[in-house]
């Protein structure tokens, strides 16, 4: 069996969590791929809201197995409160979450680092969740971060004290800013005990012997694509690549191995942090889209920027990853919306363009408008596609249309039920 794939195609927060939940059951694996506790991967079964950062959402099914990759980086202290987390709701993981030894650590001085680099750029801010990913993916390419299997080693506290010296060095070239090493430290070094006690595997052996024994593999995105370190909006981007190419590097397999690319959409546009949003509503109708869709970061509670979709931003997105199906969540959001707009091209320097240019960050860029119909009713009994308002079902045919992409899903709530396959 081959890898399928799971991402977003805007700038995270598209609602992957509850679409890995959803698909789980037809999969024998999922697998986290890159980022860290940087994700938020919120899934709401009955009344309970789980929000995940560094665990796959297949956690939830009993009978799957859920890796965390290699291009992951993770932190001790937050995985550990995760798996509190689980404890507390008595689901059963022990069984089947497993860790890749390749995986790099994230060590109280990479925070400390994060702080202290992001506060240095004043208002040139990338709006860093200040969570220690950036600093541990440049010791990740730097050569000489940690990894979950030093943990084991019989120098690994040497190993510890070496990279946390490298990172005193560099503190010192930085503002001062408050943070007590020696607490943190402390609850450091107790968390990976914990870490340690979930299985560690050779991932890129594993995943392949898994796909050799015709296994399905589901591989789980974090972020979005226009957050990916070579083709998102740099410099305001993470640190790793969110795309369907990171799965190969993330996981350690061959391209070929990869078949369905599944792209998660929401039916309009959100982004959290600094960079470029070239539909971004600075209006009443932002602050209405951010009300009703409760936009705000799962990881941070920084309130997300909303404004429309922007085609030639998905159309590109959609062509770097290989999309092969698209999933619309968060329609419910539009209900009560008169007209629903959408940017089907650019103006830049009084041209029209159907790309998205070099540098977003220096382009002045003027959205070209479409105005479709809203439907003005409530999905919120709806429980079939078939059931959607006839002038919704034309928003997902416009958008299929305009993207050149068939839409299999579409999502009018968090709940399991609310998922219309269409």
């Amino acid at each position: 069996m081959a890898v399928d794939v799971l991402l977003g195609l805007q700038w995270g927060d598209e609602g992957k969590g509850k679409i890995v939940d959803y698909l789980a059951d037809k999969y024998d694996l999922v697998c986290r791929f890159q980022g860290g506790p940087n994700a938020g991967h919120t899934i709401v079964i009955g009344q309970t809201k789980y929000v995940l950062h560094t665990i796959p959402s297949g956690i939830f099914r009993s009978n799957i197995t859920n890796v965390i990759g290699n291009g992951v980086v993770i932190d001790p202290i937050t995985f550990k409160k995760e798996l509190a987390k689980l404890d507390a709701a008595e689901v059963k993981y022990k069984k089947n979450l497993l860790v890749a030894k390749k995986a790099h650590l994230i060590v109280p001085t990479h925070r400390w680092l994060d702080v202290a680099s992001e506060a240095a750029k004043g208002k040139a801010k990338i709006g860093s969740t200040l969570k220690g990913i950036g600093p541990t993916y440049m010791d990740k390419t730097g050569r000489n971060g940690l990894r979950v299997g030093d943990l084991f080693a019989a120098d690994f506290r040497e190993k510890y004290d070496a990279l946390k010296a490298k990172h005193m060095g560099l503190l010192k070239g930085y503002p001062e800013v408050a943070f007590n090493i020696e607490e943190e430290e402390q609850e450091w070094f107790d968390s990976i005990e914990k870490l340690k006690e979930i299985p560690t595997i050779d991932c890129e052996y594993y995943v392949n012997q898994a796909i050799k024994d015709g296994k399905k593999i589901l591989a789980e995105g974090a972020q979005g694509s226009m957050l990916d370190i070579d083709f998102g909006t740099y410099p305001f981007v993470t640190s790793s690549n969110t795309i369907t190419a990171g799965v190969c590097t993330g996981l350690g397999i061959a391209p070929q191995q990869i078949a369905e690319v599944i792209g998660i959409v929401k039916a309009y546009c959100t982004r959290v942090g600094s960079g470029p949003f070239p539909t971004e509503l600075h209006d009443d109708t932002g602050e209405k889209l951010r009300k009703i869709g409760h936009e705000f970061g799962a990881t941070t509670g920084r309130p997300r920027r909303c404004g429309w979709n922007d085609i030639p931003q998905l159309k590109y997105t959609i062509m770097i990853n290989g999309v092969t199906q698209l999933v619309i969540t968060k329609l419910d959001v539009l209900d009560d919306f008169e007209k629903i707009y959408v940017s089907e091209s650019y103006t830049i320097e009084g041209e029209s363009n159907y790309q998205l240019p070099y540098d977003l960050n220096d382009s002045n860029i003027e959205p070209n408008y479409t105005e479709i119909q809203g439907w003005n009713s409530s999905l919120d009994q709806v429980e079939s596609y078939d059931q959607l308002p006839k002038v919704a079902k034309d928003y997902i045919d416009k958008l299929e249309q305009m993207l050149d992409t068939p839409i299999s899903m579409v999502s009018t709530g968090p709940e399991r039920r609310k998922l219309l396959v269409r």
